[in-house]
Protein backbone atom coordinates (compact mmCIF):
# COMPACT_ATOMS: atom_id res chain seq x y z
CA UNK A 1 0.00 0.00 0.00
CA UNK A 2 2.91 2.29 0.69
CA UNK A 3 4.51 2.08 -2.83
CA UNK A 4 1.15 2.72 -4.07
CA UNK A 5 0.43 6.12 -2.21
CA UNK A 6 4.29 6.74 -3.04
CA UNK A 7 3.35 6.35 -6.71
CA UNK A 8 0.23 8.66 -6.40
CA UNK A 9 2.33 11.59 -5.08
CA UNK A 10 4.82 10.83 -8.01
CA UNK A 11 1.69 11.14 -10.35
CA UNK A 12 0.28 14.11 -8.71
CA UNK A 13 3.85 15.86 -9.16
CA UNK A 14 4.61 14.84 -12.43
CA UNK A 15 1.59 16.57 -14.03
CA UNK A 16 1.76 20.13 -11.77
CA UNK A 17 5.34 20.04 -13.07
CA UNK A 18 5.14 18.54 -16.69
CA UNK A 19 6.42 22.00 -18.26
CA UNK A 20 9.16 22.03 -15.86
CA UNK A 21 12.30 19.70 -16.95
CA UNK A 22 12.09 16.89 -14.10
CA UNK A 23 14.47 14.66 -13.92
CA UNK A 24 14.41 11.19 -11.69
CA UNK A 25 17.25 12.77 -9.48
CA UNK A 26 15.01 16.01 -8.69
CA UNK A 27 11.73 14.00 -8.18
CA UNK A 28 13.41 11.52 -5.72
CA UNK A 29 14.76 14.25 -3.81
CA UNK A 30 11.14 15.83 -3.80
CA UNK A 31 9.93 12.76 -1.75
CA UNK A 32 13.51 12.09 0.30
CA UNK A 33 13.62 8.38 -1.73
CA UNK A 34 16.50 7.46 -3.45
CA UNK A 35 16.21 7.40 -7.15
CA UNK A 36 16.58 3.96 -7.66
CA UNK A 37 13.03 3.39 -5.53
CA UNK A 38 11.19 5.97 -7.23
CA UNK A 39 11.76 4.13 -10.54
CA UNK A 40 11.06 0.92 -9.15
CA UNK A 41 7.77 1.04 -7.27
CA UNK A 42 6.61 3.79 -10.12
CA UNK A 43 7.13 1.05 -12.96
CA UNK A 44 6.18 -1.82 -10.71
CA UNK A 45 2.47 0.12 -9.58
CA UNK A 46 2.32 1.21 -13.31
CA UNK A 47 3.80 -0.78 -15.91
CA UNK A 48 6.44 1.97 -17.27
CA UNK A 49 9.70 3.75 -16.39
CA UNK A 50 9.06 6.92 -14.77
CA UNK A 51 11.06 8.66 -18.18
CA UNK A 52 8.99 7.70 -20.51
CA UNK A 53 5.49 8.03 -18.96
CA UNK A 54 6.82 12.34 -18.29
CA UNK A 55 7.73 11.59 -22.03
CA UNK A 56 4.66 10.32 -23.59
CA UNK A 57 2.81 12.59 -21.18
CA UNK A 58 4.64 15.77 -22.51
CA UNK A 59 4.01 14.67 -25.90
CA UNK A 60 0.94 14.11 -25.73
CA UNK A 61 -0.29 17.49 -24.01
CA UNK A 62 2.19 18.88 -27.21
CA UNK A 63 -0.30 16.96 -29.58
CA UNK A 64 -3.25 18.99 -27.97
CA UNK A 65 -2.00 22.02 -27.76
CA UNK A 66 -1.10 21.37 -32.01
CA UNK A 67 -4.45 20.27 -33.00
CA UNK A 68 -6.41 23.11 -30.63
CA UNK A 69 -4.46 25.72 -30.93
CA UNK A 70 -1.88 27.72 -33.91
CA UNK A 71 0.66 28.40 -31.68
CA UNK A 72 4.49 28.39 -32.61
CA UNK A 73 5.38 24.88 -32.97
CA UNK A 74 8.56 25.77 -30.98
CA UNK A 75 6.71 27.87 -28.35
CA UNK A 76 5.36 24.35 -28.02
CA UNK A 77 8.28 22.82 -27.69
CA UNK A 78 9.93 24.43 -24.97
CA UNK A 79 6.75 24.51 -22.74
CA UNK A 80 6.82 20.25 -23.28
CA UNK A 81 10.71 20.29 -22.29
CA UNK A 82 12.58 20.26 -25.13
CA UNK A 83 15.22 22.65 -25.36
CA UNK A 84 15.17 22.95 -29.17
CA UNK A 85 12.57 23.18 -32.15
CA UNK A 86 14.34 19.69 -33.87
CA UNK A 87 14.42 17.65 -30.40
CA UNK A 88 10.97 18.01 -30.00
CA UNK A 89 9.86 17.05 -33.67
CA UNK A 90 12.87 13.75 -33.34
CA UNK A 91 10.77 13.05 -30.43
CA UNK A 92 7.33 13.11 -31.48
CA UNK A 93 8.01 11.79 -34.93
CA UNK A 94 9.30 8.58 -32.77
CA UNK A 95 5.91 8.51 -31.18
CA UNK A 96 3.33 9.88 -33.37
CA UNK A 97 5.08 9.03 -36.92
CA UNK A 98 4.95 12.42 -38.12
CA UNK A 99 5.79 15.64 -38.09
CA UNK A 100 4.79 18.40 -35.35
CA UNK A 101 3.57 20.27 -38.41
CA UNK A 102 2.10 17.04 -40.55
CA UNK A 103 0.13 16.29 -37.40
CA UNK A 104 -1.31 19.53 -36.58
CA UNK A 105 -2.69 19.46 -40.33
CA UNK A 106 -4.78 16.55 -39.20
CA UNK A 107 -6.17 18.69 -36.91
CA UNK A 108 -7.26 15.41 -35.01
CA UNK A 109 -6.10 15.19 -31.56
CA UNK A 110 -4.93 11.49 -30.51
CA UNK A 111 -4.04 10.51 -26.87
CA UNK A 112 -1.27 8.19 -26.33
CA UNK A 113 -0.90 8.97 -22.98
CA UNK A 114 -3.83 10.05 -20.53
CA UNK A 115 -3.21 10.84 -16.64
CA UNK A 116 -2.48 7.74 -14.63
CA UNK A 117 -5.11 7.19 -12.08
CA UNK A 118 -4.10 4.58 -9.75
CA UNK A 119 -7.18 4.43 -7.98
CA UNK A 120 -9.58 4.19 -11.12
CA UNK A 121 -7.09 1.00 -12.00
CA UNK A 122 -8.30 -0.99 -7.87
CA UNK A 123 -11.77 0.01 -8.14
CA UNK A 124 -12.19 -1.27 -12.09
CA UNK A 125 -10.33 -4.22 -10.57
CA UNK A 126 -7.78 -4.02 -14.15
CA UNK A 127 -5.10 -6.53 -14.15
CA UNK A 128 -1.70 -4.29 -13.89
CA UNK A 129 0.88 -6.25 -15.94
CA UNK A 130 4.41 -6.24 -15.06
CA UNK A 131 7.54 -7.22 -17.48
CA UNK A 132 8.92 -10.50 -17.22
CA UNK A 133 11.53 -12.09 -19.00
CA UNK A 134 10.30 -10.23 -21.93
CA UNK A 135 6.64 -11.42 -21.99
CA UNK A 136 3.96 -9.85 -20.29
CA UNK A 137 2.49 -11.38 -17.68
CA UNK A 138 -0.67 -10.79 -15.55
Amino acid sequence: MKGKSVVNRILSYVEKNLGNDLTLEEIAKEFHYSKFYVERVFKEHTGQPLHRYMKSRRLNEAAKKLVETRRPIVEIALEAGYHSQQAFTQAFHEVYGLSPQKYRKLETFVSIQEPIDLSAIASYGLVRLRHSGGRMAA
